[in-house]
């Protein structure tokens, strides 16, 4: 069974091609990661993936389903949680506070029920609280559990980013930028949390990244994209190598030959 496949993807903004005639897989339990140059057409991928966008031609599947057309909020509910290259936290909340709003996908007692706080709401919110507690222990947030954000280090803020993401539980996680904005210190941290969410929690990772660093380090396959086309695939050494990537990223010599 193919986990994730996305076939001919296409997105025209304004009579102008975003994304061309992308095609990719992902294997369950892999790291998959998208590179290419600014305004490449990364990002916009993960915006069709999560629904904030409409394909103008291709398809999508999670899963054997084809997710092409469903609403965002039903793409989260089958499994699919994405953080953003911005940071969009509560920064006049704490950290316990933002993350528990990773859980709300799983909140689904009646109205009623709620406003009097019945018993099974209670027991509801107690569970939601054990697995917003267990992503705080994952991550190594304690210290910073009842902070407010906006009083937190850049670098915290992102570690947030991505626990509010994996209080959400998915099959497949979206990381955009992950390292973008960090310090070697703090990219290096990164690569041991994106590592452990593959290999101790099982989740499927797509990357987009543009710290080769990080992307040599976790990634399982690269996919090169370039103006919106896709350039070359295969391994972090693989792609780094290739002559078309080595253009796209340096430009050609205009001495050469």
């Amino acid at each position: 069974m193919t986990f994730f496949k996305a076939e001919n993807i296409s997105i025209d903004f304004g009579g102008i091609r975003a994304v061309n005639n992308v095609s990719f897989e992902v294997d369950k339990g892999t790291i998959f990661t998208i590179v290419g140059p600014n305004g490449a057409g990364k990002t916009t991928i993960f915006n069709i993936i999560s629904r904030i966008y409409n394909l103008t031609e291709g398809r999508i599947t999670f899963e054997e389903q084809d997710i092409t057309r469903l609403p965002a909020h039903r793409v989260v509910q089958l499994g699919i949680a994405r953080t953003f290259q911005n940071i969009e936290l509560f920064d006049h909340a704490t950290v316990l506070h933002n993350l528990l709003i990773g859980r709300h996908i799983h909140c689904r007692s009646p109205f009623f029920a709620d406003l009097l706080f019945l018993p099974s709401v209670k027991r509801m919110e107690l569970a939601h609280r054990r697995k917003v507690e267990d992503v705080i222990d994952f991550l190594d947030l304690q210290h910073y559990r009842d902070q407010l954000i906006q009083n937190l280090p850049y670098g915290v803020r992102k570690i947030v980013e991505l626990g509010r993401a994996l209080c959400a539980e998915p099959k497949l996680l979206l990381l955009d930028e992950p390292a973008s904005g960090l310090n070697v210190d703090e990219t290096e941290d990164m690569s041991f949390w994106i590592d452990d969410i593959k290999k101790l929690l099982g989740i499927t990772v797509i990357m987009v990244e543009h710290n080769m660093n990080l992307v040599s380090q976790v990634s399982d396959h690269v996919l090169a994209i370039n103006y919106g086309e896709a350039l070359a695939d295969g391994s972090p050494r693989e792609v780094q190598q290739n002559p078309d990537v080595i253009k796209a990223y340096l430009g050609e010599d205009k001495d050469a030959g």
